[in-house]
């Protein structure tokens, strides 16, 4: 080929990674400005409430936790005793045992002291076989209901959870997750905040359990995790929820509210029909689903965010379990956006179809393949002996300092606002992770979404996948 035809290929290439470059560090840099402004926002309006009039108060709305359960046993027991434990009164907890192989729904038996009621169920409804419905002998135990059902996923556990719950509101959550106390005070005080907007979800920060002592389902004591994929996690998480999703948030255009802790006003969630069980993004699906609703019916509404730390849960710290994991993470992304394709800059949507859609197609969807291929294309070039060696190490090096530089203000705002690892030795340990991620983890969350998109484009069967987990440390 002529050399001419290589320069030109080559300036369009730098001109184009250049291009990606300059828009990832506006997008990021004006995340940080939208997360801190409305970290600062929340932070000064709820300086002055007061949670505990909600506890006892009468006009307080119901609320319906669902927590799917499969092959929980492990961890099941403290996870129902610290949901029964919250300080509310007017809530209900569901456990759907999901068609468990284990003996999730025997301890629940035993230590609950559960006895199957009568109860007449749809014979036309839209899920699989309810085999029973449980409730305590004991008074004390009087807002556990335990579902036991067919095996049918997530979503299916989820939406019968919400045909059953007679509640205003319902919680959306993985049985593994701790709660704290005071959560459902946070939530019934984000839905009732708005006066001029209906809010028809809640969501909230996930905080990584790992190597945390909890026991009787009490959280005794957050420690960092020990291993290092954890951490890698911990440090993702904080930057996602510190910054990410706040700032999503501050301008009323979250497209994700997550499947470990997630609130919903029921009569809108029942309208789209509940989650589809037909992906394995649910949690980001049924988002799309309630926003599409409210636009069509001109209804104004917002999607709340709180940033406390309410929600505690296990992160994989298996390598194969995390691509298993990430891999379907990728295939529901996918999934979700091919369904809402209609919405891909269309106004009708205002922000979500001119701003919050073009991202998540842009950036969560299209940024790894881009990533792979690229590294694909600079080893082919390497090879070729025609890749501008200044240029890319230049364009490399920053990217590099500015994804640092970003973990690092998502580290020191977490401290700054809520310091749940106060050690030295911690925040030390996060930033040296936030130092090294770019190298060891992120090619490893690069390689699972590429491959999940893989499965997805050719149409290769695929699950949830497995999470085995170790279970929550014990206080000695």
């Amino acid at each position: 080929m002529d050399s001419s035809i290589w320069n030109i290929i080559l300036d369009y290439i730098n001109i184009v990674f250049f291009l990606f470059a300059i828009v990832l560090f506006t997008l990021f840099t004006l995340m940080g400005y939208f997360s801190t402004r409305n970290y600062i926002h929340y932070l000064k309006k709820n300086s002055f409430v007061d949670l505990s009039r909600l506890i006892a108060s009468p006009l307080a709305p119901s609320i319906t936790i669902i927590a799917p359960a499969y092959n929980e046993g492990l961890t099941i027991v403290d996870n129902v005793r610290s949901l029964l434990g919250l300080k509310y009164v007017n809530y209900e907890v569901m456990v759907v045992n999901d068609g468990s192989k284990d003996d999730t729904l025997q301890k629940l038996i035993d230590v609950y002291d559960l006895e199957k009621i009568e109860s007449e169920i749809d014979p036309n409804w839209k899920s699989k076989p309810i085999r029973g419905i449980y409730k305590s002998k004991h008074t004390s135990f009087s807002k556990l209901t335990v579902i036991d059902k067919e095996n049918g996923g997530k979503s299916d556990a989820l939406n019968t959870g919400m045909a059953l719950s007679q509640n205003q509101y319902v919680g959306c959550i993985d049985v593994d997750c701790l709660l704290m106390p005071d959560a459902l005070l946070h939530v019934v005080k984000s839905f009732y905040q708005r006066s001029n907007k209906r809010v028809i979800a809640v969501g909230g920060v996930i905080r990584v359990a790992n190597s945390c002592i909890i026991d009787q389902g009490e959280l005794k004591e957050v420690r960092l995790p020990t291993n290092w994929m954890a951490r890698f996690q911990l440090l993702e998480y904080t930057r996602s929820f510190i910054l990410g999703r706040m700032a999503w948030g501050r301008i009323d255009s979250l497209l994700i509210i997550s499947g470990a802790f997630g609130f919903f006003d029921r009569e809108i969630a029942m309208a789209v029909g509940g989650y589809d069980t037909n992906t394995v993004g649910e949690d980001m699906e049924i988002i799309f689903k309630m926003r599409r609703f409210m636009h069509d019916h001109r209804e104004p509404y917002t999607i709340e965010y709180i940033p406390d730390s309410l929600c505690w849960t296990e992160v994989p710290e298996d390598l194969n379990i995390l691509i298993n994991q990430r891999d379907r993470w990728a295939r529901g992304n996918l999934e979700t956006l091919n369904k809402h394709k209609d919405m891909f800059f269309n106004s009708k949507y205002g922000r979500l179809g001119l701003i919050s859609y073009p991202y998540w197609f842009f950036y969560e969807w299209l940024a790894p393949l881009l990533e792979f291929f690229g590294l694909i294309t600079i080893i082919i070039f390497w090879y070729l002996g025609i890749i501008n060696w200044k240029f890319f190490l230049s364009i490399t090096l920053a990217l590099y300092l500015y994804s640092v530089m970003f973990s690092f203000y998502a580290i020191f705002w977490d401290v700054y606002s809520y310091n749940e690892y106060t050690k030295t030795k911690d925040i030390l340990l996060l930033m040296f992770c936030a130092i090294i991620e770019p190298i060891i983890f992120h090619p490893i969350v690069v390689w699972a979404a590429v491959r999940g998109n893989y499965k997805k484009l050719f149409k290769i069967k695929s699950g949830w996948g497995s999470q085995v987990r170790k279970g929550f440390a014990k206080a000695t």
